[in-house]
């Protein structure tokens, strides 16, 4: 597995920030975390949420200044493992396939499709080699119970659904949001990958939640949903990333985590 060293930091759990979600909780210290494979997307904040050790990194940086397809996954993977997290939380801003996935509503995903390109997708590029099993990329568990903090708050959650993960910047063409559909595939997304696989090949048990933001390049069978733009996009987050926030704070300190990295 990873060679990594020994820090003076320490976290039970991590969460990863998405689009719209670059701040946690107050009274966070700022670690600074070299890495083999560069610097991670933002220092990494760390602190005590009712007892638990927790860390937070925006992976678009502080004030999303880091595109998908520019973020350094390893470095930020690699940076999150060195502080012994055990689990991570990994919010994600997403378009919806499906009518019934509506805008502001939280999925939590058990498969993705990876249609991303030229990212560095493993730690393990020779000669050690290690092929990671990735036939259930997500930590069941510990997504039922994020499941049942979000109905608690009552907040509409859906458990299961496949995220399928395109390069970005670009949003999807209607031809291939319609491929997707037909698919089966239920979100689109830009950061999923590789970051699961590469929690996966550092021990990590993690859990992609999305906050669905739009309906991707609009429904066929309605004209009058748009195509997703940018703006409406961040827009939708500056109102509603709060929901998870507000989950967060309520369910880290409690979940039911493994007893240590892989």
């Amino acid at each position: 597995m990873l060679d990594l060293p020994t820090l003076d930091h320490h976290v039970d759990i991590a969460v990863f920030g998405s689009s719209g979600f670059y701040t946690f909780l107050d009274g966070l210290t700022a670690v600074d975390i070299d890495t083999p494979y560069g610097r991670p997307s933002a220092p990494v904040m760390v602190g005590t949420l009712d007892g638990r050790s927790v860390g937070f990194l925006p992976r678009h940086g502080e004030g999303h200044t880091v595109p998908a397809h520019q973020v350094n996954y390893r470095a930020n993977i690699w940076a999150i493992a060195a502080l012994g997290a055990r689990a991570l939380i990994a919010p994600f801003a997403c378009g919806s396939l499906r009518r019934d996935l509506a805008p502001g509503d939280l999925v939590v995903v058990d498969q993705l499709v990876d249609r991303t390109h030229s990212r560095d997708g493993t730690f393990f590029d020779g000669p050690e080699t290690f092929h990671v099993g990735l036939a259930d990329p997500y930590h069941a568990d510990l997504g039922r119970q994020l499941a049942r903090a979000a109905r608690d708050l009552g907040l509409t959650v859906h458990e299961g659904g496949t995220v399928v993960v395109i390069p970005g910047p670009r949003f999807s063409t209607r031809a291939e949001s319609r491929w997707h559909a037909t698919m089966g595939w239920d979100l689109v997304n830009m950061t999923q990958a590789p970051e699961a696989a590469l929690a996966a090949e550092a021990g990590i048990a993690y859990v992609g939640i999305g906050l669905v933001t739009d309906y991707d390049a609009g429904l066929d069978d309605d004209p009058t949903v748009e195509p997703v733009t940018q703006e409406e996009v961040l827009h939708f987050l500056e109102t509603n990333a709060d929901h998870m926030r507000r989950l967060l704070r309520a369910a880290l300190s409690s979940l039911n985590l493994p007893t240590s990295q892989a």
